[in-house]
């Protein structure tokens, strides 16, 4: 009898990196993506989000890391687009490793992100409370900015193994009802300018202009974002600006040394407004920002604003109990 000595392929390991709106998870994406890969693993990465056109997959893809998106709807509403994308990712480029990026609350471990950004007093406090409403739950404080604790947070999620317990029950409507606080909008712009212009000053003053048009109006932000891509650009670099609160400065992530004579902008602005309220100040921004710069042009390519609808779980089986 014939015995193949072809050696069988090691299968991919999946991480899964969920949390609210601003909590940093690109950023960790990112970097445990460039940990892995100095350490001689191919990474694919997963973006998810409720409409198109994304930020983040704008974003990774820009590091070099083969990136798929699935729009339109959470990882528990869209899971054969996940094992679609997952295949096109094993295909493309036959990744070690996975990294979804969702919301999740059956975490394994849970992460006090941007722990630099407040006092020991209240990160204690933190823990407490999360101690006390997530009883046996793993706490780690990261800080990704100053490297607090950020290796031994890779080393726990790209060694440990997932352990089998009771499925979650969960409130759709509850969740449904939570999610229609916020409006959300994606747009893609594309922007010209004669003579070319300084885009990561650009992308910081459209953001100011638009966080400074919701506040007027008491509109919080809950996460604005914004990549500016260059069209002569065979390196794939772009400009990338974030805001996470309404009283924040706009901070640049990603920057472009180069004057841009053209390029796509892609936004997403999740705010607790109106839908169709973020869509006019989206637009009143642009169109200030072209006439504070001479000779600058925008076009509106494409722009949806919504509240998402009640999530439905393509597979879903409550109350099952793991012994």
């Amino acid at each position: 009898m014939h015995r193949s000595t072809t050696p069988t392929s090691p299968k991919a390991r999946y991480i899964m990196i969920g949390g609210f709106l601003g909590a940093g998870k690109t950023t960790a994406v990112g970097q445990l993506a460039r940990h892995l890969t100095a350490h001689g693993q191919r990474v694919g990465l997963i973006t998810n989000d409720q409409g198109r056109n994304l930020v983040d997959t704008a974003m990774l893809r820009s590091q070099g890391f083969s990136t798929e998106e699935i729009p339109g709807g959470c990882f528990c509403c869209r899971f054969n687009s996940l094992v679609d994308a997952a295949q096109r990712l094993t295909e493309a480029s036959r990744p070690d490793v996975f990294i979804y990026r969702k919301q999740i609350e059956e975490a394994d471990l849970l992460v006090i992100s941007k722990s630099d950004l407040v006092d020991s007093k209240r990160l204690e406090a933190l823990r407490e409370a999360i101690a006390r409403d997530y009883p046996g739950k793993d706490i780690l404080d990261v800080s990704l900015r100053e490297g607090r604790n950020v290796d031994a947070w890779f080393a726990r999620i790209t060694s440990g193994e997932q352990v089998a317990r009771s499925a979650m029950t969960i409130d759709y409507t509850l969740y449904a009802d939570g999610e229609a606080l916020l409006g959300w909008l994606n747009c893609t712009v594309q922007v010209s300018a004669q003579p070319p212009m300084d885009a990561d000053r650009f992308l910081q003053e459209l953001a100011a202009s638009i966080q400074g048009r919701l506040r007027a109006k008491n509109y919080e932000v809950a996460h604005l974002k914004m990549t500016l891509s260059p069209d002569a650009n065979l390196a794939g670099e772009v400009a990338a600006v974030s805001l996470v609160r309404s009283d924040f400065v706009p901070e640049l992530s990603l920057h472009l040394e180069a004057p841009v004579e053209s390029g796509q902008l892609i936004l997403n602005l999740r705010a607790e407004a109106a839908p169709d309220a973020l869509g006019t100040a989206v637009r009143e921004a642009l169109l200030e920002l072209t006439g504070r710069y001479p000779g600058v042009q925008t076009r509106l390519d494409h722009l949806e604003h919504f509240r998402p609808g009640k999530p439905t779980p393509t597979h879903r089986i409550e109350n099952l109990s793991v012994s």
